[in-house]
């Protein structure tokens, strides 16, 4: 079985979105002191490689706790978006060139390869975004989730959120942002997982992204 880490490594000065602050990570126990190693963590739901429930964006809807663990399971379909230039739009010609393949998928993963930016400020930048044509797609697609290698779904520039939104207001889905690797992944189907922390009442959280191929 082979198996591609998708997420990137949390440390203390890692990229985070605007206006919220890195990890950090604080000694709690240690060998010398008490036997053992232990670390006090604090940081953002969405810190790093994660995933926003459609409770990130209004009260009331599903938290990442209430889906099933079968959500955070199935089979994948990276969609190449590589050649798009800064500031252009994900269409739909991009997932026309899948066919039925991308039907098959429970997850679209779109590649924009900016997981190279991560660490600089150019990873800020003005990353393409999918339009409202694909967000209908989506919603009435019957995902599970969306993910991307930049570190949101609406450009940074948005605050208003306004993908989110329109992504989240009736559909049950997860949207994850900050993977990497993305082009190790072929142009197939492949098992994926994105398995949250299991937080009461939860906005969105860290996760582990791999991909397998059996």
């Amino acid at each position: 079985m082979k198996v591609i880490d998708l997420t990137h490594v949390m440390t203390a000065d890692m990229p985070v979105y605007p206006g919220t602050e890195p990890p950090q990570f604080r000694p709690a126990n240690s060998y010398e002191k008490d036997g053992f190693r232990e670390t006090l963590l604090s940081m953002y739901t969405h810190t790093g490689t994660h995933m926003d429930p459609p409770a990130h964006l209004f009260a009331g809807r599903t938290t990442l706790d209430q889906f099933p663990p079968d959500q955070f399971i199935g089979k994948a379909l990276v969609i190449d978006c590589g050649d798009i230039p800064e500031g252009g739009a994900i269409t739909m010609d991009r997932i026309r060139k899948y066919g039925e393949t991308a039907q098959k998928a429970d997850f679209l993963l779109f590649r924009l390869g900016w997981d190279r930016r991560w660490g600089t400020d150019a990873y800020f930048g003005d990353y393409p975004c999918v339009d409202m044509e694909v967000l209908e797609y989506i919603k009435v697609g019957g995902y599970k989730g969306i993910g991307f290698d930049v570190i949101g779904l609406d450009p940074i520039k948005d605050a208003s959120l306004t993908r989110h939104r329109e992504l989240f207001r009736d559909t049950d889905i997860v949207n994850i942002e900050n993977l990497k690797n993305l082009e190790l992944c072929g142009e197939g189907l492949f098992w994926f997982s994105c398995f949250p922390l299991k937080l009461e009442n939860c906005d969105g959280s860290p996760i582990r992204a791999v991909a397998w191929f059996e």
